[in-house]
């Protein structure tokens, strides 16, 4: 009788396979907390496993509280940490402008090893994304656009870099603190965004930063994001230092 040996790796089609690969499949595209699982047909496409396998591994996954079902919507990834209220930071944010200073000292660390790590790990899907991102940020910046909208578009095309970096935690870092954020991006355009030499530095950063990433330069993609983030801090700083003060803006969400 031909027996599987104990250190046999187990068969493609066990429910406890198809739920392993399912959730290294999560983890691979670095799918957020709310992001919806393809259908049931493409799952076993891409996972090489039978369909009772699948509705066992999806099932096990559900117990587990990894994803969650929605009747006649589909299956998405579950928001395993509810983000803590953010609420606080922001009026901080409109009455001490050393909480901006402090996000982006936060930024800058967070969002250098996303670039990089993109650059790295990207692929061409996340690519293409990226590059519809910045074509609408570039449209944003040749019209007169308004502030918020403008900075939604700014804001989208910096998350669209930290998701190709299929770092997960990272992800869900900066999507636990999103809407900081983008109001940290909302004040950046509604202090800078109006003075010439800070709009084309800001404009010559984000092509930097989209160039490197999407042509997979990794260190230079680090720098870019780190010089725009310095940048933007400095050109802050030195508004601050001519009138005083720079303008408390949040953007109401």
């Amino acid at each position: 009788m031909n027996r599987t040996s104990k250190n046999e790796e187990p068969r493609p089609n066990t429910a406890a396979n198809s739920a392993a690969r399912l959730e290294q499949w999560i983890v691979d595209n670095a799918l957020r907390p709310g992001q919806r699982l393809p259908s049931e047909r493409q799952l076993i496409e891409r996972l090489g496993v039978s369909r009772s396998a699948l509705r066992e591994g999806l099932q096990s996954l559900r117990t587990r509280g990894v994803i969650e079902t929605l009747h006649g919507k589909g299956s998405f990834v579950a928001n395993h940490v509810r983000p803590a209220s953010t609420r606080p930071l922001l009026h901080m944010m409109q009455t001490q402008p050393r909480t901006l200073y402090d996000l982006l000292e936060v930024r800058e660390f967070l969002e250098s090893e996303a670039a990089r790590l993109a650059a790295e790990r990207g692929t061409l899907a996340d690519y293409a994304r990226i590059t519809r991102c910045y074509e609408d940020l570039v449209s944003a910046q040749k019209q007169n656009t308004d502030t918020a909208a403008h900075a939604r578009l700014d804001h989208a095309f910096h998350m669209a870099i930290c998701e190709a970096s299929h770092n997960p935690v990272l992800v869900h870092m900066l999507d636990t603190l999103n809407d900081l954020m983008l109001n940290s991006v909302f004040a950046t355009l509604s202090n800078l965004y109006h003075r010439k030499p800070q709009k084309s530095r800001i404009d010559r950063h984000h092509a930097r930063l989209y160039n490197a990433v999407t042509q997979k330069m990794p260190q230079q993609a680090f720098r870019a994001a780190q010089a725009h983030v310095r940048g933007v801090r400095a050109d802050l700083l030195a508004i601050e230092q001519e009138e005083q003060r720079i303008m408390p803006s949040v953007l109401s969400l």
